[in-house]
Order: structure tokens, then sequence, then C-alpha cells
């Protein structure tokens, strides 16, 4: 009787143990998943931008150092291997393409665009689904850390190397006010 309570109860156990080492596996595959979401609004929004200085250069080509600050912002995320270099990276073009846009209030021709208009118009957009993007991938990995950090699932966790997963953290740089000099 004995043999077979024990036995019953290492089954119970073991169950236990698969049901919480699969939820941390689709907990980790949601993350993943949501970071492709991310992802490809990044890229969507890198592939507008050497549109964007094409068109800013016919009208403010002296204005070399944001243009090359954009291009230099958009091949440090090509470049990117990790989420977190293309979260930094993300945060460098915000604050230039910032920049960029103000300058477009000193060129009333550029503003008046038809094609600058078009690609700033395709990029606000590309911006709003990134935000939502990056707001679902947030509540994502919240879910995650929280089972990989919370008992009993953080023995399991450590047991099979779950790891926390960033937040998608927006760069203080991204949250001033872009400033342009003339």
């Amino acid at each position: 009787m004995v043999w077979i309570i024990a036995f019953i109860v290492i089954v119970v156990l073991v169950l236990i143990v698969i049901s919480m080492y699969n939820g941390l596996v689709i907990k980790r595959n949601r993350v993943k998943n949501s970071w492709s979401q991310i992802d490809v609004q990044l890229k969507r929004r890198f592939d507008l931008i050497p549109n964007l200085v094409e068109t800013v250069k016919g009208y403010a080509g002296h204005e070399k150092e944001t243009l090359e600050a954009v291009v230099s912002a958009r091949t440090k995320y090509l470049s990117a291997k990790t989420p977190e270099d293309m979260m930094n990276a993300n945060g460098q073009l915000s604050q230039v393409l910032g920049r960029l846009f103000a300058l477009s209030e000193a060129y009333p021709d550029l503003k008046a665009n038809e094609n600058f208009s078009h690609l700033q118009q395709e990029l606000s957009k590309t911006e709003d689904k990134i935000s939502y993007a990056r707001q679902f991938y947030n509540d994502v990995v919240l879910t995650y850390n929280n089972a990989v950090q919370m008992f009993p699932t953080n023995i399991i966790a450590s047991m099979f190397g779950f790891k926390e997963e960033p937040f998608f953290k927006t760069d203080e740089a991204e949250r001033s006010t872009p400033r342009v000099s003339f």
C-alpha cells in the first residue's frame, strides 16, 4: 500500500514539474514572438529611412551632420545582434529622426514635398505600430519574468536555465525634445 501511495505522489510531482516546465516554455515563446513583431516594425522603419534621407538631401544637403547621424543609427541597428543592442540602436534612431523632422521646419520646400510628407506619414504610422508592439512585448515579458522569479516555478526555471528577459525601455534621449540649431 505504501508503494502505491509513493508511486502516486511521484507521478503527481512529475506531472506538476512537466506542467510548470511547459508553462515556462510557452511564456518564453510568447516573449520571442512579441519581440519578432517589434523587429518587423523596426525593419520596416529602417527600410523607409534611405528614401527619407535622399529626399532631405535634395533640400537640405548641407545638414550633413544630421543625415550622417541617421545613416549611422540605421547601420548600427542593422549590425545589432541582440534585442538589447537593437533597443539601443532604436533609441538613437528615434532621437536623430526627431532632429531630421525638425529640420523640415526650416525648409518650407522640403516640408511641402509630397514624397517627404508621404514618408513622414509612413514613419509616423510605423512608430505607432512599434509603440503598440513594444507595449505588448513588455506585458509578455512581465508575465514571463514573474513566472521565472516566483515560487515554485523559479525552481524549475533555474533547473532548466530559463533567464529573465529585458524590457523594451524608452531611452532618456528618446524622451527629450530634439534640439535643432540652424
